[in-house]
This record gives structure tokens, C-alpha cells and sequence, in this order.
């Protein structure tokens, strides 16, 4: 079994990574091969709108034709058994990067026939790991909890089954002192760190688990 996460934050050792290994520890626990890979490595844009994967008869039916960084990405994603995504939140969207990359990696399956068709051609397991500063109790009322929801309705269309895990609160910095942010508690993100952040990793690792399961 192959596991492949994607890391959408530009950071390769804080939250959004540290929760996306430990998905693969419990991948690997399970005996699957796994791979981490760090977006913000790549070399890439968004879809271009060049419609070669949508071409009748187009050798790069169903394919993304744009020939960079996720080029072998994508070949590696048609052989994995399962995939991860995690990424921070930026004004209630993933990154950037992660949303420039799911516009390529869905948009070459989708199919123009309104009844949600798709050219990926397994059902696989995916899993969508978000951190971000909001609290939790915060998600509903500021709309978040709805964006979630429909990205694990739309992974759940192109792949199959999708779950999803929430970071919420999260410690932002090493040292508090450093930076203008008058609106947090130093001492209160440094207690959920130490308290609630290794339960998130826990959750995380049972995660992997699960989406090596039958």
C-alpha cells in the first residue's frame, strides 16, 4: 500500500507537517510505504485553462498537459492507494499552493456530464488535515465549517471515502514577544501546545490508520 501526504504550508516542521507525519506514522504502522511531499518545493501554478484534458480524441485526455513540477506528482498519485492533504488556513481557505495544486490534480478527472462523473479511475481513501488559529467553537459562526465540509464532499466525489481533521487554536510562534499580536495570550497558546496539540497528533496517527484499512 502506498500513502502520499501533501503539505500545503510553507512551513516544513511546524503544525500542518508535524500532524501530516504523524498520519504517515500510522500509515506506516500498518505496513504502507509513505511519502510526504512539501508543495512549496515545487515549481508550479494553477490550472491555465488550456483545456487539453477536456480534448476529443487530445492525447491528454483526461490528463493535465502542463509539463512542470507536478507533472510526476500526479503520475505517483494514479499508483497510491491512499492520500492525505493538510494545510493551514489563510482568511478561512487552505494556501495558495494547496488550492493552486487541487485545481490541477481535480480538474484533469472532472467531466462535463452533470451527473458528477470523474476520470479517476479507483476509489481510494483521502484525508484532509486543516490548522489554523481559530478556536473551535468560532468554526460556525465565521463560516469555516461549512468550507470543510465541502471539500470533503468534493474529495469524496473525485477519490471515494474522506474525513477530515481539525487543528484548531493552534501555537503560531516560538517566542510571542517577538510579534504585534495583541489579540492572543501567549501563556494560554503555550498550555494548548503542550495540552491539546499532542491529541491532534494522536488523532492524526489513527487517521493514517484508518485509511490503510480495508
Amino acid at each position: 500500500m502506498k500513502v502520499i501526504a501533501f503539505n500545503g504550508s510553507p512551513r516544513k516542521n511546524w503544525n500542518t507537517a508535524t500532524l501530516l507525519s504523524k498520519a504517515l506514522e500510522g500509515a506506516a504502522s500498518q505496513g504502507a510505504e509513505t511519502e510526504l511531499i512539501h508543495l512549496y518545493d515545487l515549481d508550479f501554478k494553477g490550472c491555465i485553462s488550456c483545456f487539453s484534458c477536456k480534448l476529443k480524441g487530445g492525447k491528454s485526455y483526461g490528463k493535465c498537459a502542463v509539463n512542470d513540477d507536478l507533472k510526476p506528482v500526479f503520475s505517483r498519485i494514479e499508483q497510491a492507494d491512499a492520500l492525505i492533504f493538510g494545510s493551514p488556513i489563510y482568511f478561512g481557505q487552505v494556501t495558495g499552493e494547496m488550492r493552486s495544486f487541487l485545481e490541477r490534480l481535480l480538474f484533469q478527472y472532472l467531466v462535463y456530464d452533470g451527473k458528477g462523473t470523474t476520470l479517476f479511475e479507483r476509489k481510494i481513501k483521502t484525508g484532509f488535515i486543516y490548522t489554523m488559529n481559530v478556536r473551535e467553537d468560532y468554526l460556525e459562526r465565521i463560516g469555516y465549517a461549512q468550507n470543510f465540509k465541502g471539500m470533503e464532499k468534493l474529495l469524496e466525489r473525485f477519490f471515494g471515502a474522506s474525513e477530515t481533521l481539525l487543528s484548531t487554536d493552534t501555537y503560531q510562534f516560538e517566542d510571542y514577544s517577538k510579534y504585534v499580536v495583541p489579540g492572543f495570550d501567549p501563556e494560554a497558546k503555550a498550555k494548548r501546545r503542550q495540552e491539546v496539540f499532542p491529541e491532534d497528533c494522536r488523532k492524526a496517527y489513527e487517521m493514517g490508520i484508518r485509511l490503510c484499512s480495508k
